[in-house]
């Protein structure tokens, strides 16, 4: 049971987490900050918190566990913000989708010495809706929440971490942080990167709306991912640019494979090349998944 629970950043992702807590009767008390006062009035008239407080500072204050689910980018502040107020018991964790950044982070403020009941983690779950509205009780039913525990982080947090996302249907994974950030470039910050890049194309065309009027299934599908918020988007993509960059200079070398066997006419090519894609994704991505 979680006594005080704080969210700081009740969005799609906090929300979330706090309805599903809270339906189970796991959690007593759950305390919201936000920079948006009206998101977070909805959110106390939709009972994901119980209450609305004006500082993260003040959320932190006297939890027993602090979930920080703001952009990445404002991490580091708001760390230094709550790090004066949170008590030696507190739990504190995130949901980021880099994490090599938050542990930097972590480790900026409290001066290089890790707090042991620091857990980096990252439920693998969204919607291109955001705020509290969005929230959903189910969200991390049967989805997959990575931990990245650091080398200090102690077995007590890392268990009530792992347990408070179990309980809401999700299945817990862990790995290294680099691994992380890794994983994550190739199978989610590329398809955004790609997703976006194709729309933004299409938008510097002067026929842009003759072409959406033509847009089927298949366009749509693709490009869903670009009506995600791009001032998120940006600050994830800067804050693992290293291993985006690696695994988009790779996309970029097959788009050239796939360019010079249109040149060569090579048909057949084309057709191994699209069989075998094919092939890797019907055996590897189960037809409930996609």
């Amino acid at each position: 049971m979680i006594e005080r629970l704080a969210i700081l950043g009740v969005g799609l992702i906090g929300g979330s987490l706090a309805l599903s807590l809270k339906q189970q009767g796991l959690v007593k008390q759950v305390v919201g900050y936000g920079r948006s006062k009206a998101n977070l009035a909805e959110a106390l008239a939709l009972g994901i918190i119980d209450e609305a407080v004006e500082s993260a500072s003040e959320a932190a204050r006297n939890a027993d566990m602090v979930v920080m689910a703001v952009p990445i980018a404002s991490m580091r502040g708001l760390l230094a913000e709550i790090q004066p107020v949170l008590s030696a018991t507190a739990v504190l964790t995130d949901v980021g989708s880099a994490k090599s950044c938050w542990i930097e982070d972590v480790l900026s403020v409290w001066q290089g010495v890790w707090p042991e009941n620091a857990v980096p983690a990252h439920p693998i779950a969204g919607a291109e809706k955001s705020g509290a509205a969005a929230a959903m009780a189910d969200l991390y039913v049967g989805r997959k929440v990575v931990i990245t525990p650091h080398e200090q982080t102690g077995a007590s947090a890392l268990a009530k971490v792992t347990q408070m996302w179990q309980a809401t249907g999700a299945d817990v994974r862990c790995m290294s942080a680099e691994e992380h950030d890794q994983t994550f470039a190739w199978t989610s910050h590329l398809p955004h990167l790609l997703s976006f890049a194709l729309v933004d194309m299409f938008s510097q065309r002067q026929d842009v709306e003759r072409l959406f009027d033509y847009t089927a299934g298949g366009f749509r599908d693709f490009t869903r991912i670009a009506a995600s918020d791009p001032t998120m988007w940006r600050d994830i993509v800067a804050l693992n640019a290293p291993a985006i960059a690696e695994a988009l200079s790779d996309y970029q070398q097959q788009l050239q494979t796939y360019a010079n066997l249109l040149e060569q006419q090579d048909w057949q090519g084309l057709s191994d090349a699209f069989a075998r894609a094919k092939a890797t994704r019907d055996a590897l991505l189960p037809t409930e998944s996609r």
